[in-house]
């Protein structure tokens, strides 16, 4: 198969055999993937402060137990 066939082919697929999504569907998932992004955004920064806090007191009270 040739690199022309190929994408001929790959064309036809897309044109005549691909079902795309209908608007609505569209944006309804759009919707859930932004809110799902943003909740697990905010479960990073989350997670990631308290490590952060959690560190800084492990380093401070191990530096002021030789200080």
């Amino acid at each position: 198969m040739s690199l022309v066939e190929f994408l001929k082919g790959s064309y036809t697929e897309f044109k005549d055999r691909v079902e795309w999504p209908k608007w609505s569907e569209l944006q309804s998932s759009t919707i859930v993937v932004s809110v799902t992004t943003v909740i697990l955004a905010l479960f990073t920064f989350g997670v990631d402060s308290f490590f952060s806090v959690t560190i800084k007191n492990f380093v401070a009270t191990f530096i002021n137990m030789f200080n």
